[in-house]
């Protein structure tokens, strides 16, 4: 089965809680990590991470925090996949050098292929404004306690 790991799951939600808030406004990495429901253990290791990847700024002292670093519609779950993942491959036979003794003449491979592409773009598709609008939808049962508009 294809899934990403514990921690990228924990970056978007970290993103997410991000691009929920208003433009610009600095939250602690505390208040993020209950709101998400993120283990302290991994929390500093993500932050470092997504501001590694230039995905949030962090500000230090009393009135520091997170923030993102370029707006939610400009993040989308494809860069974050990958950021902590690398490269995304549903088959081996689909990474460069791949050892396939059919190489371009395998039918599955086309099918691979064909498949691993419709995924890469939907996964281009999906911005963190969209995440962000979705999750107000669904906010009586999704653990974030502000809106997009607080």
């Amino acid at each position: 089965m294809i899934r990403i790991n514990r921690q990228t799951d924990y970056a978007v939600r970290f993103i997410l809680s991000l691009a929920r808030r208003e433009e610009g406004k600095r939250v602690s990495t505390a208040e993020i990590r209950k709101e998400m429901m993120i283990p302290p253990a991994l929390a500093q290791r993500i932050v470092a991470d997504l501001a590694r990847g230039n995905f949030i700024l962090t500000y230090p002292g009393r009135d520091g925090g997170l923030v993102l670093a370029r707006p939610a519609r400009e993040i989308n779950l494809r860069q974050i996949v990958e950021h902590f993942e690398g490269k995304y491959f549903i088959s081996d036979c689909l990474v460069d050098g791949g050892d396939c003794p059919f190489d371009n003449n395998c039918p599955v491979r086309f099918r691979w292929t064909r498949l691993q592409s419709q995924i890469i773009r939907e996964l281009e598709q999906i911005t963190f404004e969209e995440l962000a609008q979705d999750a107000l939808s669904v906010n009586t049962i999704f653990p974030i306690g502000v809106s997009a508009t607080n």
